[in-house]
Protein backbone atom coordinates (compact mmCIF):
# COMPACT_ATOMS: atom_id res chain seq x y z
CA UNK A 1 0.00 0.00 0.00
CA UNK A 2 2.00 3.02 -1.46
CA UNK A 3 0.00 6.22 0.37
CA UNK A 4 2.03 8.44 -1.09
CA UNK A 5 1.17 7.31 -5.02
CA UNK A 6 -2.29 7.40 -4.06
CA UNK A 7 -2.11 11.15 -2.78
CA UNK A 8 -0.95 11.65 -6.10
CA UNK A 9 -3.70 9.64 -8.03
CA UNK A 10 -5.94 11.24 -6.23
CA UNK A 11 -4.70 14.65 -6.71
CA UNK A 12 -4.24 14.49 -10.38
CA UNK A 13 -8.21 12.72 -10.98
CA UNK A 14 -9.27 16.32 -8.83
CA UNK A 15 -7.23 18.18 -11.48
CA UNK A 16 -5.21 19.56 -8.28
CA UNK A 17 -1.51 20.67 -8.51
CA UNK A 18 0.90 20.21 -5.88
CA UNK A 19 1.30 23.72 -5.53
CA UNK A 20 -1.90 23.93 -4.38
CA UNK A 21 -2.21 21.43 -1.84
CA UNK A 22 1.25 23.19 -0.61
CA UNK A 23 -0.20 25.99 -0.22
CA UNK A 24 -3.45 24.65 1.64
CA UNK A 25 -1.07 22.63 3.81
CA UNK A 26 1.40 25.12 4.68
CA UNK A 27 4.25 23.45 3.26
CA UNK A 28 6.43 23.66 0.21
CA UNK A 29 5.83 22.04 -2.93
CA UNK A 30 9.12 19.98 -2.93
CA UNK A 31 7.08 18.64 0.60
CA UNK A 32 4.12 16.84 -1.17
CA UNK A 33 6.67 15.68 -4.03
CA UNK A 34 8.59 13.90 -1.04
CA UNK A 35 5.18 13.32 0.22
CA UNK A 36 3.69 11.41 -2.66
CA UNK A 37 7.09 9.72 -3.15
CA UNK A 38 6.78 8.25 0.05
CA UNK A 39 5.65 4.75 1.21
CA UNK A 40 4.19 5.65 4.62
CA UNK A 41 2.46 9.21 5.39
CA UNK A 42 1.75 10.20 9.08
CA UNK A 43 -1.84 9.88 10.50
CA UNK A 44 -2.22 13.39 10.72
CA UNK A 45 -0.80 14.34 7.75
CA UNK A 46 -3.06 12.08 5.65
CA UNK A 47 -5.47 13.48 7.41
CA UNK A 48 -5.20 17.24 6.79
CA UNK A 49 -4.28 15.76 2.93
CA UNK A 50 -7.53 14.30 2.71
CA UNK A 51 -9.57 17.38 3.75
CA UNK A 52 -8.16 19.31 1.11
CA UNK A 53 -9.15 16.94 -1.59
CA UNK A 54 -12.37 16.53 -0.32
CA UNK A 55 -12.12 12.53 0.23
CA UNK A 56 -11.86 10.38 3.34
CA UNK A 57 -8.86 9.36 5.12
CA UNK A 58 -10.29 5.28 4.21
CA UNK A 59 -10.59 6.81 0.58
CA UNK A 60 -7.14 7.61 0.47
CA UNK A 61 -6.20 4.39 1.55
CA UNK A 62 -8.60 2.06 -0.23
CA UNK A 63 -8.09 4.06 -3.74
CA UNK A 64 -6.86 1.98 -6.55
CA UNK A 65 -6.79 3.26 -10.39
CA UNK A 66 -7.93 0.14 -11.25
CA UNK A 67 -11.33 0.88 -9.63
CA UNK A 68 -11.38 4.70 -11.32
CA UNK A 69 -11.06 2.62 -14.23
CA UNK A 70 -14.29 0.54 -13.91
CA UNK A 71 -16.26 3.37 -12.49
CA UNK A 72 -15.79 5.14 -15.15
CA UNK A 73 -15.75 2.31 -17.95
CA UNK A 74 -19.74 1.60 -16.80
CA UNK A 75 -20.54 5.22 -18.21
CA UNK A 76 -20.00 3.53 -21.31
CA UNK A 77 -21.60 0.65 -20.57
CA UNK A 78 -24.83 1.35 -23.35
CA UNK A 79 -26.15 -2.13 -23.34
CA UNK A 80 -29.04 -0.76 -20.92
CA UNK A 81 -30.26 1.54 -23.10
CA UNK A 82 -31.93 1.43 -26.58
CA UNK A 83 -30.36 4.03 -28.74
CA UNK A 84 -32.99 3.37 -31.81
CA UNK A 85 -34.58 6.51 -32.44
CA UNK A 86 -37.89 6.16 -33.57
CA UNK A 87 -38.62 8.86 -35.75
CA UNK A 88 -36.41 11.02 -38.34
CA UNK A 89 -34.92 14.30 -36.48
CA UNK A 90 -34.90 15.83 -39.66
CA UNK A 91 -38.82 15.14 -40.36
CA UNK A 92 -39.40 16.98 -37.00
CA UNK A 93 -36.73 19.78 -37.85
CA UNK A 94 -39.45 19.73 -40.78
CA UNK A 95 -42.26 19.94 -39.16
CA UNK A 96 -40.93 23.12 -36.93
CA UNK A 97 -39.92 24.82 -39.72
CA UNK A 98 -43.43 24.75 -41.43
CA UNK A 99 -45.11 25.52 -38.14
CA UNK A 100 -43.16 28.92 -37.93
CA UNK A 101 -43.85 29.81 -41.61
CA UNK A 102 -47.81 29.08 -41.25
CA UNK A 103 -47.16 31.30 -37.73
CA UNK A 104 -45.35 34.07 -39.54
CA UNK A 105 -48.15 33.92 -42.48
CA UNK A 106 -51.20 34.41 -39.61
CA UNK A 107 -49.28 37.15 -38.38
CA UNK A 108 -48.29 39.14 -41.48
CA UNK A 109 -52.50 38.76 -42.74
CA UNK A 110 -53.15 40.23 -39.23
CA UNK A 111 -50.80 43.04 -39.45
CA UNK A 112 -52.14 43.38 -42.98
CA UNK A 113 -55.75 43.64 -41.51
CA UNK A 114 -54.63 45.81 -38.69
CA UNK A 115 -53.39 48.81 -41.63
CA UNK A 116 -56.39 47.82 -43.43
CA UNK A 117 -58.47 49.08 -40.77
CA UNK A 118 -56.63 52.03 -39.86
CA UNK A 119 -56.49 53.52 -43.61
CA UNK A 120 -60.16 53.31 -43.14
CA UNK A 121 -60.78 55.09 -40.18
Amino acid sequence: MHLGRKIRGIRELRNIKQDYLATQLGVSQQTISNIEQSEEVEETTLDKIAKVLGISVEGIKNFTEEAVVNFFNTFNDTSAFNNHCTFNPLDKLMEVVEENKQLYERLLASEREKIELLKKS
